[in-house]
């Protein structure tokens, strides 16, 4: 039986995908365990960056060319892979209209797979930090799943604005720019909650300062579920 193969559709950053895939490769190492060969048992990964995906960061005013723009990336993808991820959290708000094109392909969804893990901890409290389109949990929200099960603490609306500033800093000059962690740890500190889900992929770029929070980088636990996927002990038990 031939190994699923796995997808991921990037370019909102395109350094978002690259975080993904390696955390993949990273995952599906630790799974094999000592078994592990090196080549042969990493995961096959087919890769779509598309550079209109960026619009997303101001979602509502582009929602026609950013679903055009995705679905006829998951389309193209679909053709080639098993299962696929968005590595972007505010893309992910197409789950829906995407898993309505009855591609061949299944979405793994990033705010599934975050509730599952909450849940899996017992956590029922969290912060959610992430671009305006994503902390908002209005219509373009993926997020907004989440609320309905655990109790949701969102930036103020001063700290949102900066923390879009900060997302698109991460953007243009990376994750180690002069200044971007200081800030970054600021707005960690400044929230409640002991738990905080990183709901950005552009946020796990930037170098974490020690905190006693909890801080949960919901790209990490993708990376995590789509080793699980293509384990042959996963997989062979459902041949």
């Amino acid at each position: 039986m031939q190994t699923p193969r796995i997808g991921i559709i990037t370019g909102s950053g395109p350094e978002a995908g690259i975080d993904l895939w390696t955390k993949l490769l990273r995952a599906n190492r630790r799974l094999y365990g000592a078994a592990y060969r090196g080549d042969l048992d990493a995961p096959a990964v087919s890769i779509v960056s598309e550079p209109a995906l960026g619009l997303s960061m101001e979602l509502e005013q582009n929602d026609i060319a950013v679903w055009d723009c995705l679905r006829r990336c998951a389309t193209d993808l679909a053709q080639r892979v098993d299962y696929y991820a968005i590595a972007c959290n505010t893309l992910n708000h197409y789950q829906d209209r995407l898993e309505a094109l009855g591609l061949p392909a299944r979405l793994v969804s990033f705010a599934d797979v975050a509730l599952h893990a909450l849940r899996a901890q017992g956590i029922d409290r969290v912060a959610l930090l992430g671009a305006r389109p994503v902390t908002d949990l209005g219509p373009w929200s993926h997020y907004r799943r989440l609320a309905q099960h655990v109790q949701v603490e969102l930036p103020q609306p001063a700290q949102a604005r900066e923390l879009h500033r900060l997302i698109y800093e991460v953007k243009a000059a990376g994750g180690d720019a002069p200044g971007v962690r200081q800030q970054f740890a600021g707005l960690i500190d400044r929230l409640e909650s002991d738990t905080v889900l990183l709901a950005c992929t552009e946020l796990p770029l930037i170098p974490l300062l020690p905190t006693r929070k909890q801080v949960i980088d919901v790209t990490d636990l993708v990376a995590q579920r789509l080793a699980e996927l293509v384990q042959p002990h996963y997989w062979n038990t459902r041949a």
